[in-house]
């Protein structure tokens, strides 16, 4: 299979965000990782970033996967469970192809405002030019490298594209501190601005960067 690496990571090529996200994390932060898995990106991040990691998944299999790892995970849920942890807690919170699994995605992103000094979000782009074809001449629901699953079997309850999330954050007030949209072939693009309706259209995968 093919893939992606780091010094110390092997990454999927459909997770081309975590190798991102492990570029945009400081040295020895502070991090939270909402909706973990299996853990792979905490992994990923103690071993080139030396970060101080927590996890919260709400599967137990993967809360087990994280511990046999040697992480520091809890079995929780996004939508109800960030409530519990205090302002500024973390320097980094992230959220990686997870927004859109969540019943409340504006309430998750707000508070991972409130928790961290920064937020990290990546989500699959439902605006791209593929996904729009697949709707647009087949006429079924997409599957994609980024969006994998069938409709009748898939965890994602509220799809969204990159000019949608744009929105999101102007309505919540948050400041968009870096983006970047990542192509099939792992390439990232970082112009914005103007470019964002060719984002919207041609990214298959995004990562923002956000703070109050």
């Amino acid at each position: 299979m093919n893939a992606y690496s780091s010094d110390a990571v092997v990454v999927p090529t459909n997770r081309v965000d975590l190798l991102a996200i492990s570029q945009i994390v400081t040295q020895g932060s502070r991090v939270l990782d909402i909706g973990c898995g299996d853990g792979q990106l905490l992994k990923l991040l103690e071993e080139t970033r030396a970060v101080d990691g927590r996890g919260i998944e709400i599967s137990q299999k993967g809360v087990n996967e994280c511990v046999a790892r040697g992480l520091s995970v809890i079995q929780g849920d996004a939508d109800s469970d960030l409530t519990d942890y205090p302002d500024e807690t973390f320097d980094f919170v992230i959220l990686s192809q997870t927004l859109q699994a969540t019943h409340q995605p504006r309430v998750v992103v707000e508070q991972m405002l409130r928790i961290g000094r920064r937020a990290i979000v990546s989500f699959p782009n439902f605006g791209n030019w593929r996904v729009r074809a697949a709707l647009a001449l087949r006429g079924r629901m997409p599957v994609t490298r980024s969006l994998p699953y069938s409709w009748y079997d898939t965890p994602n309850i509220h799809f969204c594209t990159i000019r949608d999330f744009v929105m999101l954050c102007e309505e919540i007030d948050a400041t968009i501190e870096t983006s970047m949209v990542l192509h099939r072939d792992g390439r990232k693009s970082t112009a914005f601005g103007a470019m964002l309706w060719f984002w919207n259209l041609f990214g298959q995968q995004a990562v923002f960067v956000l703070k109050r």
